[in-house]
């Protein structure tokens, strides 16, 4: 949960407010009035929208039949408010259903919209948020060059063609067709792009022309290199765009594809093709470049394609406060105002958590995780792998199946990839670890031991490598130690064989398990230290 569980008394005693929404919901409740609660409780700072529970006091539990599957509507959240939301459900004494969404706070310096719309509780009291709040989010991170002014701007210097591929993409995802009666200069007051002092750095970045850029913005533009190999020298093909993102993104993505080769996978009778580059990767990591580079420094976002390999250069180092420890939790844009602009047509999926997608497509085609080798304070290279690095990581992919996958979060994915490559877990992944046992995809062996279900190691081919991780059971290695003891027959047996027997166990776990089988009569020692030795039978006591 995003924040710690919860008991129905305690709801009984919560105040309603920015933090706690109540509704009773006794049979269904509207997907899309969900969504704007839990829109609001984001930008207050996070909270919980309870269903089954009466807003006025004296509260009572009425149950609620809302959202039978919540799994898929926290899925359905989380994709439209681009925030992380948990669910809770609980039952009263007498089997009445009650469910709790948790909903963690919106991004610093962002407001989370729903359908184009920031909402936010004054009281109790759903609103669209007032332009006050709004623009305090906005202070938050300090200056936004993306949202300044360009006085040497002019109408003139944006690109009809371009703003117009915009309007398509936010009709699309608005599902607003009055946006389409606008004129482009009202259209691009609404999306803030122009103000009533002129035009924005982001609308040159988004929609200017090539010749405007040149003069007012150079480095904003993108250069595209295809090399067949490491080796330095001219690019086989380089294409330069200094002109304005919504003019260029398809072709970059076309240059891309050009060179796309297919890996193969089979499972059973299935073939499956994997790009060596998956388009919405590729998208957000350049969506990022254009997002977060600092365009107040020199230089061009470079594109850098390899048979292998996709390099994706932009100046400027990560945003303040961000790392590559909690690049995946944190969200700071560095140009908000374009980050919104792109938020408004569907373009950028989780409002700066783009990262997120990355790892999670990486992990679901069995790839190398993103690589940010080279990256320091004035440059971010981030490195994306072609090649599959193990098939049988696919066949784990598709035996967990969709319906699991799409409720996973990305430490999830990071925990599952990490077990099955058998390297450590950090801290956020062993809090996942009791959840992805309830889900069947985990097994949790001992006390901090856990490995991959039995079933997926199967699907994989790898059910050995399961029964080494998770070991034999106690019982059988009692039986294994018992075995040898018979073997040597008068002789008796020294701890120092023993310890061969099991060589994944130490010295004091064998002697437990001895100590386990003289307690039920089944072996005895006789003799001390080193000398001792392990007999079959019971202790003679004459």
């Amino acid at each position: 949960m995003l924040n710690s569980l919860i008991t129905i008394d305690e709801l009984l005693k919560a105040k309603e407010g920015e933090h706690y929404q109540f509704k009773e919901a006794k049979n269904r409740f509207d997907a899309g009035e969900a969504a704007r609660c839990c829109c609001a409780l984001a930008n207050c700072g996070g909270g919980k929208l309870v269903f089954g529970i009466t807003d006025k006091r004296p509260r009572k539990v009425v149950g609620s039949k809302a959202f039978d599957q919540p799994e898929r509507t926290r899925k359905g959240l989380i994709d439209k408010l681009k925030v992380m939301v948990d669910f809770q459900l609980l039952y009263d004494q007498s089997g009445k259903r009650v469910l709790v969404f948790d909903v963690s706070s919106r991004p610093l310096g962002l407001p989370v919209q729903a359908d184009g719309v920031a909402w936010w509780y004054e009281g109790d009291s759903l609103i669209p948020m007032p332009e006050e709040i709004r623009r305090g989010i906005y202070d938050e991170i300090g200056f936004d060059f993306s949202g300044s002014i360009c006085t040497a701007a002019g109408y003139s210097d944006l690109d009809e063609n371009a703003i117009e591929d915009f309007r398509a993409r936010w009709i699309e995802k608005s599902g607003n067709k009055r946006l389409s009666n606008l004129s482009i200069k009202q259209l691009l007051h609404d999306c803030e792009a122009m103000t009533d002092d002129g035009i924005t750095y982001a609308a040159l970045i988004l929609f200017g022309k090539r010749e405007s850029l040149g003069r007012l913005l150079p480095q904003a533009e993108i250069v595209f290199e295809y090399r067949s190999s490491n080796v330095s020298g001219p690019a086989n093909q380089r294409e330069e765009f200094r002109m304005g993102f919504f003019a260029c993104y398809n072709r970059l993505w076309e240059l891309i594809n050009l060179r796309n080769d297919i890996q193969h996978y089979q499972d059973g009778f299935f073939v499956y093709d994997i790009p060596a580059f998956n388009e919405s990767v590729v998208r957000e990591a350049i969506l990022n470049a254009v997002s977060h580079r600092n365009y107040q420094m020199a230089g061009s976002v470079f594109v850098r394609q390899y048979q292998e390999k996709l390099i994706v250069e932009s100046p400027g180092g990560f945003p303040h406060g961000i790392s590559l420890d909690n690049i995946l939790d944190r969200q700071v844009p560095r140009n908000r105002r374009i980050a919104e602009i792109l938020a408004l047509c569907g373009l950028v999926e989780r409002s700066g958590q783009g990262m997120n997608i990355i790892y999670e497509m990486s992990i679901k085609e069995a790839k190398q995780l993103p690589d940010f080798t080279g990256t320091d304070d004035s440059f971010v290279s981030l490195t994306l792998s072609g090649l599959v690095l193990d098939k049988k990581m696919l066949s784990v992919i598709n035996k967990i199946g969709n319906e699991r996958l799409d409720s996973l979060t990305t430490t999830d994915f990071l925990a599952i990839n990490a077990l099955y490559y058998e390297k450590p877990l950090n801290e956020n992944m062993h809090l996942r670890l009791k959840h992805l046992t309830e889900m069947g995809i985990v097994e949790h062996v001992s006390r901090n031991k856990y490995v991959l279900a039995r079933s997926l190691y199967s699907a994989a081919g790898k059910t050995g490598i399961h029964t080494r991780r998770v070991g034999l059971d106690r019982e059988t290695n009692k039986e294994l130690l018992l075995k040898h003891i018979h073997d040597k027959g008068d002789e008796g047996a020294p701890l120092k064989e023993l310890q061969q027997v099991l060589p994944g166990h130490n010295r004091g776990q064998i002697q437990v398990l001895l100590r386990e089988l003289r307690k039920d009569g089944r072996t005895h020692c006789v003799g001390n230290t080193s000398a001792a030795r392990w007999f079959e039978g019971p202790e003679d006591k004459a």
